[in-house]
């Protein structure tokens, strides 16, 4: 029962590499470095106030002495710091080489993801949707062209009269014929110029 409403347990995968393991141990090593560092330089300074006092006691060879040591330690803390410099350096250069991994990954997958692009899309593919773009733009251009200089002020007019004919055949009967004040249209004259607007548009279309 216990498997079957327990919780599984996932072993996730560590993130921290070996890598991040090394730096992790130079910088405690740099850590322990910089303490001991300071403990010395507090134990050099209390060994220099000690030489003195021994100096007005009379005691010449128990303060000679222990400058001596004085200065034994100083070399050693001088040997750390150039070990400290070290790590510094060698913690430097592993974070820095980590990075340059990272970049080289990232570019690799960025690759294999134009490699997989240009699979599904090949040359000849945009090469055709180019052209189709094209001839579509031109297209709409020539329709755009027709809509907006195909119609002449002398076809303006005839939209115009032919509106007004139409407005006409809409009234009824009785107010037509009571109606004075609205002008006869010649429907003849609206025939012919409907005629000559066709054969003009024709004639536009067989130009173009």
């Amino acid at each position: 029962m216990g498997s079957l409403f327990g919780k599984s347990k996932k072993k996730h995968e560590s993130r921290v590499t070996e890598q991040d393991k090394a730096v992790l141990q130079l910088k405690m090593q740099r850590d322990k470095l910089k303490q001991y560092q300071k403990k010395i330089t507090a134990k050099l300074e209390n060994e220099r106030q000690v030489a003195k006092q021994l100096l007005k006691d009379g005691k010449k060879d128990k303060a000679k002495l222990l400058l001596r040591k004085k200065k034994f330690q100083e070399g050693l803390l001088e040997k750390t710091d150039n070990q400290l410099d070290n790590l510094e350096k060698m913690v430097h250069d592993i974070e820095f080489a980590q990075v340059e991994m990272q970049v080289v990954e990232g570019l690799k997958r960025g690759n294999e993801s134009l490699k997989k692009m240009h699979e599904i899309l090949s040359i000849e593919d945009v090469e055709k949707i180019m052209d189709e773009t094209q001839e579509a733009v031109e297209y709409q251009q020539e329709i755009d062209a027709l809509l907006a200089g195909g119609l002449t002020d002398q076809d303006e007019e005839d939209v115009l009269a032919e509106l007004d004919l139409i407005v006409q055949e809409s009234l009824p009967e009785v107010t037509r014929e009571e109606d004075i004040a609205l002008p006869d249209v010649p429907s003849q004259d609206i025939e012919e110029r409907k005629a000559k607007r066709e054969r003009r548009q024709q004639e536009a279309m067989v130009a173009a």
